[in-house]
């Protein structure tokens, strides 16, 4: 067992279980329960308290719209430019984790050397590759085929550019071999259907150089499906999606509760990462099982890290451009979700790990329900309409109606904020915006949230597991 998989083991609640509050249980206990008491509404009691469980879920929703809009308020006065306190600044390597991505890879490759400073190493974590990966690496780059498991010798030409072949054995292992053979204060996880823009390491660095506490953060992405009808549809939908949960990203980031590091791109501390263990092989969302334990260190040792996100540091990836596409995405994010969050139940209402214990957690547990409440209120009021009870549909629209328009109204002030945070314009027009939030209630969201109870499924079945799949948008966004 190397010093990786030890400290993995120790840190690791899945590997060294610690006890469980009873507060933990409670506030799952108490979800279910109300669940069950607010569905039973639909068949005792008249008028629009038969729709109890919709209205708890537009109650709880907005309570979460009202923290973000709270926290995120701090987005209109004038953002503080991170001084640097390390001269030199942070070195940075770039980790491509790649399975069968041919077909992108020089593109992620140029965006990341067309920096203003380009990571000090790029290394194409090739796990077990069966494409023409090896080919385009060595007619392009001229790198030569190292032995397996040892890192080749830099590209003739561009001297940063390095090639480590492994056997397929997932993304976490391949990332988990590869930050082993970097030396670099930082470490970036790029994928491979991930551009980078430009000025994006640049911000990356700076944040890092400015607060010697931060040991994790995220960069702000928007997602690319195709040119396709379908893809334009699923394209427009995530966008604004996407805004929304950078934004509440930002907003738990101050109270130091952020839990996700988009492997997309995301950037860590060397040392934190081997301190942690590294990337667990057995999550299905290894980048946001990985978060929790540097706050689960963090606290155990009282080092006052932090986890952020850094608005300027900005990319474009692949997102699924098709119903099917779509679902298994959401069935693996919301499976690993609930693993993850079983695996730390311990830190649920714990004050130990401040407000991440005390606010965050408990609204995760509360999150793992959201999309059967959802379902489940959607369910009812079709049974009203079907069954000519139109006076309660009446009514139960126009509450529905009435909390689209105030997320409407927060969605409006929201791309506005976005754009002033990120500098990011494209694809965000306000009229769009408004048509989205008019359908979304009826479409994407029962989308996500279908999506999100197939998670369920796998994750109560174990059935699911962490799949590669081809990118098809990275390649045709370059030509547009």
């Amino acid at each position: 067992m190397n010093a990786l998989s030890r400290n993995l083991a120790i840190e690791s609640p899945r590997l060294s279980p610690r006890p469980v509050p009873a507060s933990a249980y409670l506030i799952a206990f108490a979800g279910a329960l109300l669940f069950v008491l607010l569905t039973a509404q639909a068949f005792f009691r008249a008028g629009l308290a038969g729709w109890s469980v919709g209205l708890a879920y537009i109650l709880y929703d907005s309570a979460l719209l009202a923290f973000t809009g709270r926290k995120i308020g701090a987005l209109t006065r004038p953002q503080p430019t991170p001084m640097a306190t390390v001269d030199p600044p942070p070195t940075l390597g770039a980790i491509i984790a790649a399975h069968n991505e041919a077909g992108v890879l020089k593109i992620t490759i140029d965006h990341l050397l067309g920096q203003d400073r380009p990571p000090e190493t790029i290394l194409i974590a090739d796990d077990g590759s069966t494409d023409e990966t090896a080919a385009v690496l060595e007619s392009l780059y001229r790198l030569a085929p190292p032995p397996v498991g040892v890192m080749s010798d830099p590209a003739p030409g561009e001297p940063r550019l390095r090639w480590l072949r492994l056997p397929h054995g997932g993304k976490a292992r391949a990332l988990n071999q590869a930050m082993l053979w970097l030396d670099t204060d930082l470490v970036m996880t790029i994928d491979a259907d991930t551009l980078v823009d430009p000025g994006a390491l640049g911000a990356m660095r700076a944040a890092f150089a400015g607060d010697p506490h931060l040991v994790a953060a995220t960069g702000v992405l928007t997602p690319i499906c195709g040119p396709s009808l379908k893809g334009r549809f699923f394209e427009w939908f995530q966008r604004y999606e996407y805004v929304r949960n950078f934004l509440s990203r930002y907003a738990w980031g101050r109270v130091n509760s952020l839990l996700l590091v988009s492997g997309a791109f995301g950037a860590y501390r060397r040392e934190a990462l081997l301190a942690v263990g590294g990337f667990d092989p057995l999550c299905l969302v290894e980048d946001y099982e990985l978060t929790h334990r540097l706050h689960r260190h963090s606290a155990d040792g009282g080092l006052g890290w932090r986890v952020a996100v850094v608005g300027e540091a900005t990319a474009r990836t692949d997102a699924p451009a098709s119903l099917i596409g779509f679902l298994k995405q959401r069935r693996r994010w919301f499976g690993g979700y609930l693993q993850t969050q079983f695996w730390n139940r311990d830190m649920i209402g714990n004050p130990h790990f401040g407000a991440l214990g005390r606010a965050h957690m408990p609204v995760k547990t509360l999150d793992t329900l959201q999309p059967i409440y959802g379902i489940t209120a959607f369910g009812v009021l079709l049974t009203l309409l079907v069954t000519g009870r139109l006076f309660v549909a009446s009514a139960v629209l126009a509450v529905m109606l009435a909390k689209v328009a105030l997320d409407l109204g927060y969605h409006l002030w929201s791309i506005h904020l976005y754009r002033r945070w990120t500098g990011k314009h494209e694809g965000l027009g306000l009229g769009a915006a408004m048509l989205a939030s008019l359908l979304e209630p009826f479409t994407f969201q029962l989308l996500r949230h279908i999506g999100a109870l197939w998670g369920w499924h796998a994750f109560l079945t174990g059935r699911e597991t962490w799949g590669w799949q081809q990118r098809t948008a990275i390649g045709v966004e370059v030509g547009r």
